[in-house]
């Protein structure tokens, strides 16, 4: 299409895009006889010879290329992302005797070219195509055959520099997409033989007027008027034929096209918002009116869309589903349901689901359904991404309610199964059921399974049987988790050491401790504080053994202390430690206090003074001393081991041995570590403020001697020599995540998510059942097993994980079955007239982390061929792709025996 502007026009660029009312929104007619289309000249002139007079003959004006003006020497393309053009003049010639081709050199060479309107292309068409007709034989010409295959869009900027008698030509990469830019290169390069182009069109000689008239209005104008024109080129793109299980990045996206007949639309202005970019044109493969092509029609991404295009391209491949709406559905709709949208739901989704499936449809903006879909569940309105099953989950109850053939719902009382045979009291629930719901979603969508709860204490067995329209299935391979926490001693007894234990990843923190508790040899007597550390400081204790570990992230770092349970409800104490470190700071060297190091944790068992403070903490850092042996030859290393019993009372505050640990004198022989040398003062928890100086010979302060007491430790600089600070400060994470490295791929079989599903299991305190024998609410175990398959079964992999503060995405690759799931094994009721084997026909896809992240669909089009949905894209894609991580929702439908 070409878009030439008229005097008054301020907007040359033309657009087209088609929404699911069916309008096209033009600056320009939609005509398809105003299309330009720039052809090799040879090909149009043999069937302008062979179809028409010479006194009919189309006379045609003829330019020549030369390089552009704003380039050096011969045009090339300049390799820059942020200026890569393509610049030539079309220069006018007055040679009328090239006019008409009538130079027998003219077209030889491939490098002549002609613009022709599209009336003419398409009589130039059909010449060609009955020629081969008349050669082989076969069925009469169509339009829709392979030759409109060879058709794709091409944007060019045309100027008038100040001498009128030549066009500057500019075609860049901002306005056609990486291929078709690669290909204008090829096309137009004046590095070698002489470029010719005739204009049969008249669009150029019409510009030259308007642009000459519009100069003599404006004298002052100071620079060029740009218009865009859109051209068809078309018979010059070979390599443009798609193959099979390959992705062509023509239009700026993957397409593919297995039949060698793309339909192009501009389809998208580029004017949504999507994830993914956009593209000035959009592919759908298949040949238009043909029964093969029918239902291969994209949707446009208005923002955020691809879950809803998603999850709808699914459902718009549901065999009796798509039946049914191309069929006289308006009848069943039910406006006066009050459960119902008034029939707007299902009228929006039929309308969208007949354009879809229309012949030589372009894809389609769905807005009204969109805007139907935000009236009805607020929660869809906006441009925010979504979760595909949420909205199919909605979409399904919708549309049935709003084509509900029960007009007036009877009251049903349901009853328990009080002994009768399974089988009757499935009927009896399944006919409660379809007395209140019937519709087609209920036909093709909706199953049955039996519940089983049974009290732990009286031991009821109650049984019901309720309908589901999908199955949400977990994915077991991800039941657990591994957790790495260092244990640190109390008692200066062992360095710290990080255990690596697997815990259930929905399980609480008495999971976490008794694994850890096994992995650490815990005594009996001994107990484990758990504490988060965060910037040298314990930020929180986990001391609830009910809380959810999932509040524990991947990237935090805990400790656990081992405490002697006989001192348990002596008050705590918690040391924090400082060194001296220099900076430069505005060129000056000036030093000052910063905490390194792991908090150190005791009990303040028999401390009375400050003296006992100062050995209990040189007790503590007994693990972390340097070894000394060239200064210490004759030290008994087995005397620095810790003496448990020992009262710390018992030895006098100048004493070398303090608290049963003998400090090595250094190489003067003047204790190493005396304690006379520590300062040590009372702090916050976060060891900001030094409250007060805890003096050798004075009591704590009563103040102190509560729950918890934090004492912060300036180090003198021979400790920081004599004692391993690497070690006091190295704490792993709960899981390290490499740069590099991803956590394994784990892979789990979709039977075993059912068998998952199926389990049983205790429900939690938050769903406690109410046994009506006990008259109590009990903790009852809870078992499910499918009963009545439906026609479809929609199953949704369990990927997204919520709780108050985390998200998260499981990118578990489950192996499911394509041509044959058989549930036979997993349905309840032997009807032996039904199948329970299940192929595959469509999948939801995600791609991404949560919150974000796009959605695609793959989809099986009859033939054995597989599509990809991808927004407005649509392309073949080979069986072998269809299982992936990103499978989110899977299509089922019974295979007939």
């Amino acid at each position: 299409m070409v878009g030439l502007p008229s005097e008054d026009s301020s907007d040359s660029t033309h657009r087209v895009d088609s929404d699911d009312d069916g309008n096209n929104n033009n600056n320009i007619s939609n005509n398809d006889d105003q299309r330009v289309y720039f052809v090799p000249f040879r090909w149009w002139k043999d069937a302008q010879d062979s179809t028409s007079s010479e006194s009919d003959s189309k006379k045609g004006i003829l330019y020549t290329a030369t390089p552009g003006t704003s380039y050096a020497g011969p045009m090339k393309l300049i390799n820059n992302i942020f200026n890569s053009d393509l610049a030539f003049n079309l220069k006018k010639e007055e040679d009328s005797s090239l006019h008409n081709g009538e130079n027998g050199e003219v077209g030889v060479s491939g490098r002549d070219y002609a613009l022709v309107p599209g009336e003419m292309w398409l009589q130039a068409l059909k010449w060609h195509s009955d020629a081969k007709v008349a050669a082989k034989g076969g069925k009469s010409f169509s339009a829709a055959e392979d030759d409109m295959a060879d058709v794709y869009p091409l944007h060019l900027r045309l100027s008038i520099p100040r001498e009128t008698n030549s066009l500057a030509v500019k075609i860049s990469k901002k306005d056609n997409a990486v291929e078709l830019f690669r290909r204008a290169c090829k096309i137009f390069s004046i590095d070698s033989e002489q470029l010719r182009i005739w204009d049969f069109s008249g669009q150029t000689a019409l510009y030259f007027v308007n642009e000459r008239d519009r100069f003599l209005k404006d004298s002052q104008r100071q620079s060029d008027q740009e218009i865009l024109l859109e051209l068809q080129v078309y018979g010059l793109s070979d390599s443009m034929k798609c193959r099979e299980g390959r992705k062509d990045e023509m239009l700026g996206h993957p397409a593919n096209c297995s039949s060698g007949a793309p339909v192009l639309s501009n389809g998208c202005n580029g004017t949504a918002n999507s994830n993914f970019g956009s593209t000035n044109a959009s592919i759908f493969c298949g040949r238009s009116g043909e029964a093969g092509s029918l239902g291969l029609t994209g949707l446009q991404n208005l923002g955020n869309t691809c879950f809803m295009n998603s999850a709808i391209q699914c459902l718009a491949h549901t065999p009796k589903v798509v039946d049914y709406f191309l069929g006289d559905y308006t009848r069943e709709i039910n406006p006066d349901n009050p459960l119902g949208m008034k029939g707007e739901i299902a009228s929006a989704f039929g309308d969208l689901l007949r354009k879809l499936w229309a012949p030589g449809a372009t894809p389609v903006a769905p807005r009204t359904f969109k805007s139907k879909l935000a009236r009805f569940a607020p929660q869809f309105s906006g441009f925010n991404q979504h979760d595909s099953q949420e909205l199919l989950a909605f979409l399904l109850d919708g549309l049935h309610e709003d084509l509900n053939r029960v007009k007036s719902k009877p009251y049903v009382e349901m009853k328990d199964s009080e002994g009768r045979q399974d089988e009757e009291v499935a009927d009896e629930y399944w006919q409660n059921h379809i007395a209140r719901n019937d519709s087609i979603i209920v036909d093709v969508c909706q199953g049955q399974y039996k519940s089983t709860l049974v009290c732990p204490q009286c031991k009821k067995v109650s049984v019901t049987f309720d309908p589901f329209m999908y199955l949400s299935l977990p994915l077991p391979s991800t039941t657990s988790r591994t957790m790495t926490v260092t244990v640190i001693s109390t008692d200066g007894t062992f360095q710290p050491s990080p255990f690596t234990i697997t815990v259930p990843k929905s399980g609480k923190l008495e999971d976490l401790i008794q694994a850890l508790s096994v992995a650490c040899s815990l005594g009996a007597d001994e107990t484990l504080l758990v504490a988060e550390i965060y910037n040298h400081r314990i930020i929180r204790y986990l001391e609830e053994l009910s809380d959810s570990l999932s509040l524990i992230r991947d990237d935090d770092t805990l400790v656990a202390y081992r405490l002697n349970k006989d001192i348990e409800k002596a008050p705590l104490v918690v040391f924090m430690h400082q060194q001296m470190e220099e900076q430069y700071m505005l060129g000056k060297l000036t030093s000052s206090w910063k905490t390194f190091g792991i908090p150190l944790v005791a009990r303040l068992s028999n401390v009375e003074t400050g003296s006992d403070i100062h050995g209990l903490y040189l007790k503590l850092l007994n693990s972390f001393q340097t070894q000394a042996e060239d200064v210490l030859e004759d030290h008994d290393t087995s005397e620095s081991t810790a003496v448990e019993d020992i009262s710390l009372k018992e030895h006098d505050a100048s004493s070398p041995i303090s608290n049963g640990i003998e400090k090595p004198p250094d190489a003067n022989g003047v204790s190493a570590l005396s304690e006379a040398e520590l300062q040590l003062y009372i702090t916050d928890d976060k060891g900001i403020v030094k409250e007060s100086q805890i003096l050798m010979a004075e009591a704590i302060p009563a103040a102190g001697m509560s729950r918890r007491l934090h004492v912060l430790v300036p180090w003198p600089e021979k400790y920081v020599k004599q004692y391993d600070t690497q070690l006091l400060g190295s704490l792993p994470q709960i899981f390290k995540s490499c740069f590099f490295a991803k956590r394994p791929q784990e892979s789990v079989s979709l039977y075993k998510c059912l068998q998952a599903f199926l389990m049983e299991e205790p429900l939690g305190p938050e769903d406690m059942w109410y046994c009506p024998r006990c008259k109590e609410h009990r903790q009852a175990s809870k078992k499910l097993d499918l009963w009545r398959l439906p026609e479809i079964v929609v199953i949704h992999l369990k990927r997204f994980s919520y709780n108050r503060f985390l998200k998260n995405k499981l990118e578990t690759y489950v192996d499911f079955p394509i041509d044959n799931l058989d549930l036979s094994n997993y349905i309840g009721s032997r009807n032996g007239e039904l199948s329970n084997r299940y192929m595959l026909y469509a999948v939801s896809n995600h791609y991404g982390s949560m919150g974000g992240g796009h959605y695609t669909a793959f989809v099986h089009h009859g033939g054995g061929q597989w599509y990809e949905f991808d927004d407005s894209h649509v392309f073949p894609i080979s069986l072998e792709k269809i299982k992936t991580s990103a499978a989110y929702l899977l299509f089922y439908r019974r295979v007939v025996e």
